[in-house]
C-alpha cells in the first residue's frame, strides 16, 4: 500500500470521513458514503467513552482496505491501549495524531501510518516523519496547531486561514512530496458552507494534494466535485499529450504558448484525477 512516487499508490479517493468509534450504528453508512472512513479513537470521542469505542472497533466488521483508524498520540495513556484493539482487528492503516518525532511511530511498524502534523513541533519535524518506514501520508491539522502555539482562531473573520496556517499546510505539503508519499488536507469545521469548502477542496486538488477529510456525510460529494475534473480538463490534456507525442519530445509550441516537462507533467496528474 505505501508509495514513495508522487502519490501514486495513495489507495482511496478524495473523500476522507470522520467516524467516532463509539458510534457503531454509524461506521456501515460512513463507509458508504466515503472513500474510506476513518474510526476515531481520539478527538470525537469523549474520554470516558474510550473503552466502549475500543470495543466497537474490535467488533465491527467493515472492509479493511478502506478502514483507517485514528489511534490517541503517542505520548497519551490510551495510546497502548488504542494499539491493542486495533491489532485484534483486520484494519492495517493508522493515523496517528501530533506526531512530532519518529520515536512516536514506534509501535505502529505493523501498519501504513498517516501522520498527522498538527502542531508546531509536527509541522516542523514533517520532512523527518514523511521519510520514515510506513509512512504513507501525512496530513496537516489547524486547530489544535493553533492552540498548540497558545492561539485561539486559525481562521480570519472572513473564513481564510490565518498566515501560519497557510504555511503549516505549505510545509506538510512539501514534505509530503519531497518524500514522495500522499499529503491529506484538513477538516472543514463549518458543515453548512459548502461554498468555503468547495473552493478548500479544489485548491487541494489543484496544488497535489491525494484527498481532504471530512467530519459530515453532506460534505463528500462537494470534495469529489472539487477533485474531479471537468470534460473539458480532460479533453485538454489529452490533446496536449497528443501534441507531445507528434512533437516528438523537447519544449514545443502549442496553442501559442510553450509546453515543456512541467506543463505535461500537470496534464498527466489530470488524467489521473479523472
Amino acid at each position: 500500500m505505501t508509495s514513495r512516487t508522487e502519490g501514486a499508490g495513495f489507495p482511496w479517493g478524495p473523500a476522507l470521513l470522520f467516524c467516532p468509534a463509539d458510534r457503531p450504528e454509524r461506521f456501515a453508512k460512513a463507509l458508504e458514503r466515503a472513500d474510506a472512513v476513518i474510526l476515531d479513537l481520539e478527538d470525537a470521542v469523549d474520554p470516558a467513552r474510550r473503552p466502549l469505542a475500543r470495543e466497537a472497533l474490535v467488533a465491527s466488521d467493515l472492509d479493511p482496505e478502506r478502514v483507517i483508524v485514528r489511534v490517541n498520540p503517542a505520548s497519551s495513556t490510551d495510546h497502548e491501549v488504542d494499539l491493542s484493539a486495533l491489532a485484534a482487528t483486520p484494519y492495517r492503516t493508522a493515523m496517528l495524531p501530533k506526531a512530532e518525532r519518529l520515536a512516536d511511530l514506534a509501535e505502529l511498524r505493523a501498519y501504513d501510518v498517516i501522520a498527522l502534523c498538527e502542531t508546531a513541533a509536527g509541522v516542523l519535524a514533517a520532512s523527518e516523519l514523511a521519510q520514515a518506514p510506513g509512512v504513507m501520508a501525512l496530513m496537516w491539522g489547524a486547530e489544535d496547531l493553533v492552540a498548540s502555539l497558545g492561539g485561539t482562531s486559525s481562521r480570519h473573520g472572513d473564513g481564510g486561514y490565518r498566515e501560519v496556517a497557510r504555511y503549516a499546510r505549505s510545509a506538510v505539503l512539501l514534505a509530503a512530496g519531497a518524500a514522495g508519499v500522499a499529503a491529506i488536507d484538513t477538516v472543514h469545521l463549518d458543515i453548512a458552507d459548502l461554498e468555503g469548502l468547495a473552493a478548500e477542496a479544489e485548491d487541494a486538488a489543484a496544488v497535489g494534494f491525494a484527498a481532504s477529510v471530512c467530519i459530515h456525510p453532506g460534505q463528500v460529494e462537494t470534495i469529489r466535485a472539487a477533485y474531479r475534473p471537468d470534460s473539458s480538463e480532460v479533453e485538454a490534456a489529452r490533446a496536449l499529450l497528443a501534441a507531445a507525442e507528434e512533437a516528438g519530445g523537447g519544449v514545443f509550441r502549442y496553442e501559442g504558448r510553450m509546453v515543456d516537462g512541467p506543463v505535461l507533467a500537470h496534464a498527466r496528474a489530470v488524467l489521473r484525477r479523472s
